[in-house]
């Protein structure tokens, strides 16, 4: 080993001590009579220090190290006269008596601190440098520590980890596939699994009652801060279970996993349907760190000879507490918000109740105190708030304000990241309908179950089909998903036709798990957790990319290695691919 300890961890029990340190130069500085090295690896940082009145070959020969230099050390533990209480080490330095460069270092292309100078382009490019900064090294570690943890509560409940192809058959539901040419199998391709869904059913039917994988997975579609084209599932699957049990062990391992890696202790899982979600939140993912449920006004509004109200198929509105005392630019820019292309909301309008039943709004014109009153009423507004109302379309509307709602909260300061607040939305609709392909698509997967009650409606009514179906959302982000599946082929193939597959498309796709449910398939059901986003959200990040060792940006690519990229001519013939 080329160092006796790392440089995190060296204190005043260690004084005295003779070490061996290796490690990069983070800086240098140099005071006359003294130069002093700050020495870092992935554990810390140790300050050196160099004398120039008892060493001066070796003084000299430390002034000449750079940045980003890897060099080793030997010397003994003193203690520090002037300490750094910001350091663990910060008590004691190295007084050195030896000095090897082990390798020296071009000057990188942005600094190697907390607080970078190096833009995303440029850092994603020099991945391996970025990776050497704090912010960056500990939300991998983070990461490595929740898949431990993920790993160590799943053994311990009687799950087995089993691997499954990442070589496989392109279906059409879904997302786009990435296919691979086959040289051995002329102009047919696989696909890269964008989840490993009918290997662990398969599993299931296998008797390996309760499987787990945290597995790469892969889906061709556009990017974004919480999506890369690679990604990691922790993907799960039971047998002989209900909903109710599927909740019950992965409410389990989020609180396993919060509790382990950040110290927090969840309270409750609250649990709502699908229908409320949308009702009161506008989304199936609400963040109910805070409160502004949706309060619907549209009776209350109708009939005023105002147009805006008279016309629109819903008025909803949110509280904003305590807001009364917002300033007209406040709230111009919140107008401004809402009629942004990626809100599409038409205009906003606001009321403030300031006092002894006084209120003022953007439509005084039209309402009086007393109307405008119920309207604080119903939305529960007391004196001091404000209250947000947009009206139009009901899907379209619903959409706008959830996004003012999350707007809004973000101005507030209620998002906080440290803050933890789960939830389980439930009951989702089987199938939704597709304008583009005029039939409908699977909502989740093609493999869950219907609500036993509801499967009565599959024929004329699709559309009130329920899904057993669950989400579980974290801090306003859908971190995993579910169903139970269908065990049983004559369902399954009922639900392939509704999904508009023919037979003969289906036996295709599908024929080989329609065949293993002639052999005893168990009643099944699992769930997906996001690995990425889930990492994030600990580490208390939206954006998923800087806690994966090498991501891709925003247009797929890995700058640093320049992928994707073009092949031999050669390596395109023995695939048979040809360009025209």
């Amino acid at each position: 080993m080329l160092r006796t300890h790392n440089c995190g961890i060296l204190n005043l029990t260690n004084v005295s001590e003779k070490v061996t340190l290796s490690g990069w130069v983070q800086k240098t500085r140099d005071l006359g009579g003294m130069t002093f090295v700050d020495l870092r690896d992935r554990y810390g940082i140790t300050q050196l220090a160099f004398n120039m009145d008892t060493n001066a070959p070796l003084c000299a020969k430390a002034r000449q190290l750079s940045r980003e230099f890897v060099i080793q050390v030997i010397g003994k533990v003193i203690e520090r006269t002037s300490k750094n209480k910001n350091l663990p080490t910060g008590d004691i330095e190295i007084e050195v008596s030896e000095l090897i460069v082990l390798n020296k270092s071009k000057t990188p292309p942005f600094t190697i601190e907390d607080e970078t100078d190096g833009g995303d382009e440029l850092r994603m490019k020099y991945r391996y440098l970025d990776i050497r900064r704090k912010p960056i090294k500990e939300k991998l570690m983070l990461r490595a520590k929740v898949s431990a943890e993920t790993r160590k509560y799943l053994d311990s409940r009687g799950f087995i980890e089993v691997e499954t192809p990442y070589l496989i058959k392109s279906t059409p539901e879904g997302a786009r596939d990435f296919v691979v040419p086959s040289r051995m199998n002329a102009k047919q391709f696989y696909a890269l699994p964008q989840s490993p869904q009918t290997f662990k059913q398969l599993l299931m039917v296998a008797g390996m009652d309760k499987y787990y994988q945290i597995v790469k997975c892969f889906r061709d579609e556009d990017l974004r801060a919480d999506r890369q084209p690679e990604f990691t599932q922790i993907d799960c699957e039971m047998s002989f279970v209900n909903q109710e049990d599927i909740l019950q062990m992965f409410e389990g391992l989020i609180r396993h996993l919060l509790k382990q890696v950040k110290g927090v202790e969840l309270k409750s899982f609250p649990k709502i349907t699908y229908d409320d979600a949308i009702k009161l939140y506008g989304t199936d993912k609400p963040d109910i760190r805070f409160d502004m449920k949706f309060v619907e006004l549209t009776d209350l509004c109708k009939g005023k000879k105002f147009e805006v109200f008279n016309s629109a198929e819903i008025v909803v509105g949110i509280r904003a507490r305590d807001c009364a005392n917002f300033s007209r630019k406040q709230l111009d820019k919140l107008v401004d918000f809402v009629k942004t292309p990626q809100v599409g909301g038409n205009g906003l309008i606001y009321c403030k109740f300031i006092e002894n039943g006084i209120s003022k709004s953007s439509i005084d014109k039209f309402f009086d105190n007393a109307t405008k009153n119920t309207w604080a009423e119903k939305a529960g507004c007391a004196e001091g708030d404000l209250l947000l109302i947009m009206a139009g379309k009901e899907d379209k509307t619903r959409k706008a304000l959830s996004l003012l709602r999350l707007h809004l909260a973000e101005e507030l300061g209620l998002r906080n990241p440290q803050k933890f607040a789960p939830l389980w939305v439930v009951d989702f609709p089987l199938l939704e309908w597709d304008d583009d392909s005029k039939r409908y698509h699977a909502m989740h997967h093609p493999f869950t179950s219907p609500k036993a009650n509801d499967i009565q409606h599959l024929d004329n009514k699709p559309d009130l089909v329920r899904a057993n179906a669950y989400d579980l959302v974290l801090n306003g982000n859908e971190i995993g998903g579910g169903s139970i599946r269908i065990h049983d082929r004559k369902l399954q193939k009922l639900m392939f036709k509704h999904l508009g597959f023919s037979e003969i498309e289906a036996k295709n796709q599908f024929g080989f798990l329609m065949d293993a449910f002639e052999y005893g398939a168990p009643p099944h059901g699992g769930i997906a957790f996001g690995f990425d986003r889930l990492c994030a959200l600990i580490g208390g990040e939206e954006s998923i990319r800087d806690f994966i060792a090498f991501p891709k940006n925003n247009s797929g690519r890995d700058i640093m290695i320049d992928s994707p990229s073009e092949i031999d001519s050669g390596q395109l013939d023995d695939l048979n691919i040809k360009f025209s």
